[in-house]
């Protein structure tokens, strides 16, 4: 569920960037107040966390384990 939580906020993340890049506008600052508000920054520092999550995922194993299907193929 974390990991979900974690890209969900990457995706705003990158999205914000993007629109930055292209139009030289911050969704966020906009949506929240300015890049300086409170609410901005804590969405800003969400973001960070969840990026900061998701390099885990670039360590883990590939294989899903469920528990209604084995780990591996026997």
């Amino acid at each position: 569920m974390l990991d979900k939580i974690s890209l969900i906020l990457l995706i705003i993340g990158g999205l914000n960037w993007g629109s930055i890049g292209v139009f030289q506008f911050d969704i966020v600052a906009w949506i929240c107040g300015g890049q300086t508000s409170v609410i901005s920054r804590i969405i800003y520092t969400l973001v960070a966390l969840a990026a900061i999550w998701c390099i885990s995922l670039l360590f883990r194993d590939d294989a899903v384990f469920h528990e209604d299907k084995p780990a591996f193929n026997e």
